[in-house]
């Protein structure tokens, strides 16, 4: 895999990253341990009214599937910045071809080459 390319995934992934830790922000905190973990603010009663109340709890559950959804992006993106470090980015986990260029442009943190994807 050309190093000009696989520069230009490592900015994509490190740039992808911050756009969704900034999302998780927004709403979570993130944990020390275990690693890479968040958890959503559960909602503070201050006396308020029920219906208010009931309104945080629905969002807070609404809320729980993004911030997994997020936390799971980014460890595969994590993984994906491992590999370049290690010099093992764009090799397939299923059957050690390189992935296509065109399939990591548009998934740059995929592990498997279009054939085994599918």
């Amino acid at each position: 895999m050309e190093k000009n390319f696989v520069e230009k995934m490592k900015m994509q992934l490190e740039e992808e990253k911050k756009v969704l830790e900034k999302g998780l922000q927004g709403f979570a905190e993130k944990n020390k341990l275990p690693k890479g973990d968040w958890d959503t603010h559960f909602p503070s009663f201050h006396g308020s009214n029920l219906e208010e109340e009931a309104d945080e709890v629905e969002e807070y559950g609404n809320l729980l599937p993004v911030e997994r959804t997020l936390e799971t992006r980014v460890a595969e993106i994590n993984l994906a910045l491992e590999k370049i470090k290690e010099g093992k980015y764009g090799l397939c986990e299923k059957c050690g071809r390189e992935i296509e260029p065109d399939r990591l442009e548009t998934i740059p943190e995929t592990r498997v080459c279009h054939q085994c994807a599918v």
